[in-house]
């Protein structure tokens, strides 16, 4: 009996100091100090191609440094630099039955080359029904296979230039976009009825944009082929429409807290020194604007050797389950969920399901794409997405968040994923998505 007795004392006193261990390591101040730096207004909401982001990923690479992570096989820095290229519009005239239309009644998508010449011989004209909805009739335009001049009825005209505000900006494509000698191009025209005759001419200016994910390595002992993803997005809005004076679209909790997670998981792992498997973390770049920089990454890996992937989205605030909880998107695609609980087993935090399924959020982050491919790729987030009034606004800065959730949230994340970081857990694969 007091055998065991001493045993239990030791296993209690090995639990207090696993627990002493991640609190000395995932501090308040250390926390308060990257989320503070990434989303200070110096940073200029982190829009990607701009200079923002640019210091953002190299505050993110010091921090790599400091923790002695080392680059991604292949890489020299932590820098995983890849190509896009912008497509801006410098010149366009529409002529609809001999009248050119005014610029401010048209909008133009899909145009990804140099120049281009509409006329009869390659292109079709179709009208929006002004008794259907918009957005619907919107969309199967932009997905339409073939060049068309599409008439908007002037009652659609609040919805138009609401479009029209997002695709009069530059347009991101790959190189084999652009290698094109055409493209499937729609030009929407307000307030016209009818369309007889029609030319349209476009001129673009094509501009090659480098793209940066920042990402770091600890290397797997036994199982070292076996990789383990930690990732948040860095990027965000940049520069919005002034609020109070404020244009900056900070992005302190979208994504700035997932991506503090992230660093401050490479610095807890990297003190325990226990993952048999591979671990990557990653900042992912171009998010916001199509989610680029995780597919690039996930292009450069064998899905096959991905174990799991936790991807951390917007974690600043308590969750709509009430403290110390956290929801999983796809929890019911695999076991990952569960696995993650048993190992909170005996503490106060509980992981939950997503409790907004019809927001699609499990393929709205950057996990979309290796989940795609089968990996059990999971987003942890505490957002109440249906009600956030500071999403993708000003208003989104240090001030608004509970430090101490996000605090909770990563040491839960630590202590679960233990077993899958040592190796002893292997999450069930995601069914693939058929092509």
């Amino acid at each position: 009996m007091k055998k065991i007795f001493f045993f239990t004392l030791v296993g209690m006193a090995s639990l207090q100091l696993k627990a002493q261990n991640i609190d000395k390591i995932i501090t308040r101040e250390y926390t308060d100090h990257l989320i503070k730096t990434l989303s200070a207004d110096d940073m200029q909401g982190r829009a990607t191609f701009t200079p923002g982001i640019d210091k953002a990923a190299t505050f993110i690479e010091s921090e790599f440094k400091k923790i002695g992570l080392q680059p991604l096989t292949g890489e020299k820095t932590f820098r995983q630099t890849f190509n896009k290229y912008q497509v801006a519009n410098v010149t366009s005239s529409v002529k609809i039955d001999g009248q050119e239309i005014a610029p401010e009644n048209l909008m133009i998508t899909g145009a990804a080359t140099a120049s281009i010449t509409l006329d009869k011989s390659n292109t079709t004209v179709v009208k929006l029904d002004p008794e259907k909805p918009f957005v619907a009739q919107f969309r199967t335009m932009l997905n339409a296979d073939k060049n068309q001049i599409v008439l908007v009825d002037s009652k659609f005209a609040d919805l138009f230039n609401r479009y029209k505000d997002h695709f009069s900006k530059p347009t991101t494509v790959d190189e084999e976009d652009i290698k094109k000698t055409t493209s499937v191009v729609q030009v929407f025209v307000l307030g016209k009825a009818a369309a007889t005759d029609f030319s349209a001419t476009l001129e673009n200016k094509i501009t090659k944009m480098p793209l940066f994910n920042v990402a770091g390595v600890i290397p797997g002992k036994s199982k070292a082929k076996e990789m383990v993803i930690f990732s948040g997005h860095y990027d965000h809005l940049g520069f919005l429409k002034p609020v109070d004076g404020d244009s900056i679209a900070n992005g302190a909790d979208d994504d700035a807290s997932g991506t503090t997670a992230m660093i401050a998981l490479a610095k807890y792992y990297q003190a325990q020194k226990n993952n048999e498997r591979t671990l990557i973390f990653v900042a992912f770049t171009a998010e916001e604007i199509g989610g680029f920089g995780a597919r690039y990454f996930s292009e450069k890996l064998n899905p096959d050797d991905v174990v799991a992937m936790f991807n951390i989205e917007m974690i600043g605030k308590d969750s709509k389950f009430g403290k110390n909880t956290a929801f999983i998107t796809g929890y019911e695609r695999s076991d990952f969920g569960k696995i993650l609980q048993k190992n909170l087993a005996g503490t106060e935090f509980t992981f939950h399901p997503d409790p907004y399924p019809d927001q699609n959020l499990f393929y709205r982050s950057d996990n979309a794409t290796l989940a795609a491919l089968g990996v059990p790729a999971h987003t942890i987030s505490t957002d109440k997405i249906d009600i956030d009034k500071l999403y993708h606004s000003v208003k989104d800065e240090y001030s608004s968040l509970d430090v101490e959730n996000i605090l909770s949230t990563i040491k839960a994340i630590a202590k679960s994923a233990t077993s899958i970081v040592n190796g002893t857990d292997t999450p069930t694969r995601i069914p693939k998505l058929k092509k």
